[in-house]
């Protein structure tokens, strides 16, 4: 049995947890200085908004945040009694959970605080499992250039951060850094598909066993929910029992 394959959901948390006041505020300050970007969703996750962490006041125990554009969204916000923050420091996703959030004014601008978490969770980049997918009804990746062009591309590997996808050729418009939006696949025994979009972050060609050339095409997840990350987990989980089963 895998090493992953013995977590649950909640042996995740708590393995990558970084817990006590002193160390989150710490690591949250760490990401104010640096003036980090994260995602907020709220009300059960169907709102969102990107924010800008400003400052830590341990002394008070809060956390101050830019708030929306939007003066409607800041609103409903105001109402929502457990909200969640996600982004990826370094390429290292962090995640972790507050609650109800005030309005205040900080350095001469509108922003929001809330009550520092009480832990945080954070997955080093080694913790990124990663596997080769089945080669048989390979799992496909559905995304969009920017000129509209659909991409339809089976996946190799796949982590909870990302995955490689092969091509008989690059793409046209394909680089580093470049952005394919409305992207999706369904996960085996999943009625229900996952929606992201994805930044190229690598890209080479290959040769098959048998003399065919191809491109490999490395991509990043941004925008997966919590709920989307878990279900990548379980599959690579079922994929490594399963192979385990076989040797």
């Amino acid at each position: 049995m895998s090493q992953l394959d013995q977590l649950s959901d909640k042996d995740i948390e708590e393995r990558y947890s970084i817990r006590g006041e002193k160390p989150v505020a710490f690591m949250l300050g760490g990401f104010t200085k640096t003036r980090e970007a994260f995602s907020v969703h709220f009300h059960g996750g169907d709102e969102m908004f990107l924010t800008t962490l400003l400052a830590v006041q341990a002394d008070k125990g809060r956390l101050i945040f830019d708030c929306s554009g939007s003066v409607d969204t800041n609103k409903r916000f105001l109402l929502s009694e457990k909200n969640f923050f996600r982004g990826h420091p370094g390429g290292v996703p962090v995640q972790f959970s507050t609650g109800k959030a005030s309005e205040l004014s900080f350095e001469g601008d509108k922003a929001f605080s809330v009550p520092l978490p009480d832990h945080i969770v954070r997955l080093q980049r080694r913790e990124h499992f990663r596997i080769e997918t089945p080669r048989v009804n390979p799992l496909i990746l559905f995304a969009r250039m920017a000129d509209g062009r659909l991409l339809k591309l089976p996946v190799h590997d796949i982590s909870v951060g990302g995955a490689g996808v092969d091509a008989p050729e690059l793409p046209e418009g394909v680089d580093l850094g470049t952005v394919l939006q409305s992207c999706h696949f369904a996960l085996p025994g999943d009625s229900k598909e996952l929606y992201f979009s994805a930044t190229v972050r690598n890209y080479r060609d290959f040769e098959t066993r048998v003399g065919q050339r191809g491109w490999r095409i490395g991509v990043q997840f941004e925008g997966l929910s919590m709920a989307d990350q878990s279900r990548i987990q379980r599959y690579i989980a079922k994929v490594e029992r399963e192979r385990h089963e076989l040797s």
